[in-house]
């Protein structure tokens, strides 16, 4: 095993003096910045022992590797600017990089922003949690932001700009528990036979039959579904980006030479719009088994499309071969996604509902049918535990009719009650 590099001279040596305000100075060489020049730590102690003490205390942390690096002891704005900009473009995908800055650019440097890194702590950061949720901001936002800031700090301890990350030990507000509230089946029944009579029918058979995100649900391309063996993959998903301005910018750097304040005005904009991008993780990518009568229903549907493209003509873009598009075979945008879905339960005649109910009713139906929880996981696209366990009102009908089974095979002959399932209104 290799040892550590050893130092020169030039990098070890530290300086000591007594300046003209009568403490004791000294300036200890603690490494090489970025731009080559030495890295020089300076500091002051009124006696001239504590100062040797201090300086023995800097170079064994700097020789055995425990220095943390403070060239400037940037601002916690400086340093989430770097990390935005310059980390965190290169590893996460461009939805998850616009909410990461949305919640720091509006909840976090405007307050924090001028606070030095060295000088955050804990408690700083609880307290502005507090005044978060006295703004009116809920649990779940502060939470959110929470985790992005811990997520900017722990690459900040990584690179030595800070000794250990204040968020790792902040608590941050406890989140209500919100009881998942699924469609039953008498209003699945009639959302789907409301939405028969509309454009792209089978779309809604998908949501509440296989759970999928709505993005995921809008990126199925018709290569996807294999009909012979009655399986389907999620690999893409449609996703509606911000646009830049492409024009160049005035003011000192920060102004847009046209004039305009969003990036959609400009004349030049670019990287926005509606795109199809691939699923965000592993677990997302994944193959399903389809229900056969759905099998049927994307059969129909990929044959009405068809004659709909015909009609269309020229105008249809038949390069992205999507399962569910718009009028010209164009990415769905998922807010007109959105209110079709509302006009259907309007039509329909049920209760109000999010579309991400849709979500939760697949996810309830399985589970309440006796699929195991590792299935349903693999099923959603679920990654974590703890996201299954929100559906606990499905899981607690199992373990009843887990305990009635049991009942009756070691008491055979004795009365069982029935178990009427959530989702049977």
């Amino acid at each position: 095993m290799k040892g550590r590099r050893r130092l020169s001279p030039e990098e070890t040596t530290s300086s000591k003096y007594r300046g003209k305000d009568g403490r004791w100075h000294a300036r200890v060489t603690m490494g090489t910045r970025l731009d080559g020049r030495p890295d020089r730590k300076h500091i002051s102690r009124s006696a001239k022992g504590e100062l040797d003490r201090a300086v023995r205390a800097l170079e064994r942390s700097r020789d055995t590797g425990q220095y943390t690096w403070t060239e400037s002891d940037p601002t916690l704005g400086q340093w989430l600017e770097h990390w935005l900009e310059n980390v965190l473009p290169s590893t996460v995908r461009w939805k998850t990089l616009s909410t990461y800055r949305s919640q720091m650019e509006v909840h976090i440097v405007p307050v924090l922003g001028s606070v030095r890194l060295s000088s955050l702590r804990p408690e700083t950061l609880e307290q502005h949690y507090r005044r978060m949720l006295d703004a009116g901001s809920s649990a779940s936002l502060v939470h959110a932001v929470h985790r992005v800031l811990r997520s900017g700090l722990n690459e900040a301890v990584r690179r030595q700009r800070l000794a250990s990350n204040p968020a790792v030990i902040a608590r941050p507000p406890r989140i209500p528990r919100r009881e998942v509230q699924p469609l039953t089946r008498d209003e699945c029944v009639a959302i789907l036979g409301a939405a028969r009579t509309r454009r792209n029918a089978a779309r809604w058979s998908v949501a509440l039959s296989l759970g999928l995100r709505q993005g995921e649900a809008l990126g199925i391309q018709w290569r996807d579904i294999d009909f012979d063996k009655g399986t389907m993959r999620i690999q893409r998903a449609v996703q509606r980006q911000t646009w830049e301005h492409g024009c160049r910018l005035v003011a000192g750097g920060s102004q847009p030479a046209c004039g305009w304040k969003r990036g959609a005005d400009c004349p030049s904009r670019r990287n926005g719009g509606i795109r199809l991008v691939e699923t965000k993780t592993n677990a997302s990518r994944r193959s399903i088994s389809l229900p056969p009568p759905l099998v049927e229903e994307l059969r129909i549907h990929r044959r009405d499309q068809a004659q709909e493209r015909l009609r269309v003509g020229p105008a249809w873009t038949s390069s992205l071969d999507l399962t569910f598009p718009d009028e010209a075979g164009r990415p769905m945008d998922p807010a007109r996604d959105w209110r079709e879905w509302k006009a259907i339960l309007g039509a329909a005649g049920v209760r109000d509902a999010r579309l991400h109910d849709a979500r939760h009713t697949a996810a309830t139906l399985l589970l309440v049918q006796g699929v195991d929880l590792r299935t349903v996981m693999a099923i959603m696209g679920w990654t974590e535990m703890a996201t299954a366990q929100r559906y606990s009102h499905a899981v607690d009908e199992l373990r009843v009719e887990a305990a009635r089974r049991i009942g009756a095979a070691l008491w055979p002959g004795t009365a069982t009650r029935d178990i009427t399932m959530p989702l049977n209104s």
